[in-house]
């Protein structure tokens, strides 16, 4: 619902579907601004097109069952285009092998097509790591890797879509309210959430006029509601992830993962534990 704010007692009471209150001015703001950036840089479709390829591959090396049998290597050049993962896994990964990681893998996309065992499945993947404060980007890979094997059916359910433990992300930046910045939404960052999520911001971008590809449209308005958030901040407590932007939508690109790869030399932002950048093989494929 656009626009309009509920009182706790009108919501769906005991209804496992959530109520979300979004503000319609600051999603068509977003929108215009999305779009007028993306004029600069060859059109809002070539982000579309981006995201597709990125889905392609995710697809290709975890779609039929072939987590079971995902190498070293493909699993890197994936954790290319993974922002919050690329940046930490590098440690991990020394640490506790890659069959450890393969295995957890081959568990989360296991009966993908059976999403009333999302949440349970994304705690099992979770609960195989550290619970601590340098691990949260796990379940930031266990959300992309689901969203971008079978994007149809999960939505992007990164932290920086929402997080209800840290009552961050876009959610509270599009939230309909007064003093907005100052409120706890009391909405949980579950599989059903970010379901309705995605639903309501599709139709508004029907509403707007984008009937082909939503899914991954989506995709692109969340992350500009929140690099708007983050240009916002400064790049304050932000600037490990996030240096200052040299175009207005670096950010954008970012959050998606669509700067992972330089398609000349084939270098990643995926950084080896030694500090190295891994180099994906291939790189013909991404020009």
């Amino acid at each position: 619902m656009f626009g309009r704010s509920s009182p706790p007692e009108a919501q769906d009471a005991g209804s496992r579907r959530p109520r979300l209150e979004l503000s319609g001015p600051v999603l068509i703001s977003c929108l215009e601004t999305l779009v007028a950036g993306c004029e600069e840089q060859g059109g809002i479709e070539r982000y579309v097109q981006g995201l597709s390829f990125k889905g392609a591959l995710f697809q290709e090396a975890l779609g039929g069952g072939k987590a079971a049998g995902l190498d070293e290597d493909t699993f890197k050049g994936l954790c290319a285009f993974m922002a919050p993962v690329r940046r930490r896994i590098g440690s991990r990964l020394k640490e506790d092998g890659f069959p450890k990681f393969r295995e957890a893998i081959a568990e989360l996309l296991d009966g993908l097509s059976d999403t009333t065992t999302t949440d349970a499945r994304i705690r099992r993947f979770r609960a195989r790591f550290p619970d601590d404060r340098a691990h949260r980007w796990v379940r930031d890979l266990a959300a992309e890797l689901l969203h971008y094997s079978d994007p149809e059916r999960y939505p992007l359910m990164c932290r920086w879509v929402w997080d209800a433990r840290a009552n961050t992300g876009v959610l509270r930046e599009i939230w309909y309210g007064d003093n907005v910045d100052h409120m706890v939404i009391d909405i949980s960052d579950d599989y059903a959430m970010f379901l309705v999520l995605r639903e309501e911001l599709s139709q508004f971008l029907t509403e707007n006029g984008i009937f082909r590809d939503v899914t991954y449209y989506v995709d692109l308005l969340c992350a500009q509601v929140y690099a708007g958030y983050i240009s916002s901040q400064g790049g304050s407590f932000l600037r490990t992830d996030f240096s200052s932007p040299g175009d207005p939508l670096q950010y954008t690109r970012r959050l998606l993962g669509l700067d992972g790869i330089n398609t000349e030399t084939g270098r990643s932002r995926l950084k080896t534990i030694d500090g190295e950048p891994f180099v994906l093989e291939n790189i013909e494929l991404l020009q």
